[in-house]
């Protein structure tokens, strides 16, 4: 994400994809043997959101098909899984809250690049995109065995809506399977994406968000509530500054 963002301003789904497919060398491994068989795939990707109103964790839950390859181990020293969340405009991952993740060790890495100002409304961001590294076991990868990831995002400012409700839909991540050799040489690497081909998919509604937003009919009464709460607090504010500074003045005059 990093060598993509030094080159664009701005996160395009179809400027990405040709990005991943020209910039990344998917599916090469030299260090694998020639006749290898190894080609990770998903056997099951279930999506769904956790919890309730602007606070909430996406959930991805993943299996790998089982692989046949019993010398995989003695290659390969470790993998890493990479999960890129491709955010939409009404949505946001804070930094902080995920380094702290990381700190906690539920992540190896993670980080958010695109639009990180988490005080924009919905209709003033950009999109954001989320590059998550958590641990693989290279052995596991000879098995069916769950992996589930939690991202905690929060809901943009929603523009104002008759219904009372903004939907945005979070699409499925992008997963590349990054699997370093033991054995030193030029090429250590190799990077496989993980589609959901032939893969038993579930998710609810391609994962759609009912984000709660202000109705237009509802402004004139929350403006006059507002303004006259801040009228309020600022008369309270003056009357305070000047009763502090009649006391100051007298105790001053008696000190005298």
């Amino acid at each position: 994400m990093q060598s993509y963002f030094d080159r664009h301003t701005e996160l395009h789904d179809s400027v990405f994809d040709n990005f991943i497919s020209q910039e990344v060398n998917v599916g090469s491994c030299q260090m694998l043997p020639e006749n290898h068989d190894f080609v990770p795939r998903l056997s099951v990707l279930k999506r769904n959101l956790i919890g309730e109103g602007s606070h909430r964790h996406v959930s991805t839950m993943i299996k790998f098909q089982s692989q046949q390859s019993e010398s995989l181990s003695q290659i390969l020293s470790s993998c890493d899984l990479i999960v890129i969340e491709r955010l939409p405009t009404g949505v946001f991952a804070d930094p902080f809250e995920l380094q702290r993740l990381v700190q906690r060790r539920v992540f190896n890495e993670v980080d958010v690049f695109g639009d990180t100002n988490l005080e924009l409304p919905s209709f003033l961001s950009n999109r954001s995109a989320v590059e998550i590294h958590p641990a693989v076991d290279p052995n596991k990868l000879l098995e069916p065995t769950d992996m589930k990831i939690e991202l905690p995002l929060h809901a943009r400012y929603q523009p104002l809506n008759e219904s009372g409700y903004s939907m945005v839909e979070l699409g499925t991540p992008d997963m590349l399977l990054r699997c370093s050799a033991k054995e030193k040489s030029k090429n250590q690497s190799c990077f496989f994406k993980l589609t959901n081909n032939n893969a038993d998919v579930t998710y609810e509604s391609d994962v759609l968000w009912r984000i709660p937003s202000g109705k237009k009919a509802h402004s004139d009464l929350v403006f006059a509530i507002t303004f006259s709460a801040a009228l309020l607090s600022t008369l309270v504010i003056v009357l305070s500054s000047l009763e502090y500074s009649k006391s100051r003045a007298s105790k001053d005059s008696k000190q005298s």
